[in-house]
């Protein structure tokens, strides 16, 4: 039993690794790369953020939520009625709402536009405005499950 809560804890850990270090990297390279307003940088930044999400910060997700169940079913623990592991189930899924209902569908818009502005000289103002929501809504996507590393560290009760 101690092995498997071993191994599920592990892949937890590099769930988060992946989840929180793709979501990190993955949105400075993106300010950096809409700094340049250069939109063959912008378009292939773009691209790469919609396709590291869907790689990185999802399979990561994906392990961080099937491992960290897994192993509260596995070993009797309620994730509903302990406190540090209802709290961060609840910011997990906090996260993932603002991802699902306003981060992804703001990349997709934008790297639908970007493919029509790759060859360009200019990047259209809409561009830019969902610039601004998807940094507003990233950075508090991202503050969420940062908050996580104190509730699973820590484990207050």
């Amino acid at each position: 039993m101690e092995h498997s809560y071993l191994f599920l804890k592990s892949l937890h850990i590099v769930g988060a690794i992946l989840f929180l270090g793709n979501i990190i990297i993955t949105g400075w390279w993106k300010f950096m790369a809409d700094r340049t307003r250069d939109p063959r940088v912008i378009a292939f930044a773009q691209r790469q953020v919609t396709l590291t999400d869907f790689v990185f910060t999802g399979g990561g997700a994906a392990l961080v939520l099937g491992a960290g169940l897994g192993n509260a079913v596995l070993h009797g623990m309620s994730f509903l009625v302990i406190r540090w592991l209802a709290w961060g189930l609840g910011l997990f899924i906090a996260s993932g709402v603002i991802w699902a209902t306003i981060l992804i569908p703001i990349q997709i818009k934008q790297a639908h536009m970007a493919r029509h502005f790759a060859d360009k000289d200019a990047i259209p103002e809409g561009y830019w405005r969902l610039c601004r929501l998807w940094n507003i809504f990233g950075v508090i996507a991202t503050i969420l499950p940062l908050i996580n590393i104190y509730w699973m560290v820590y484990k207050p009760s």
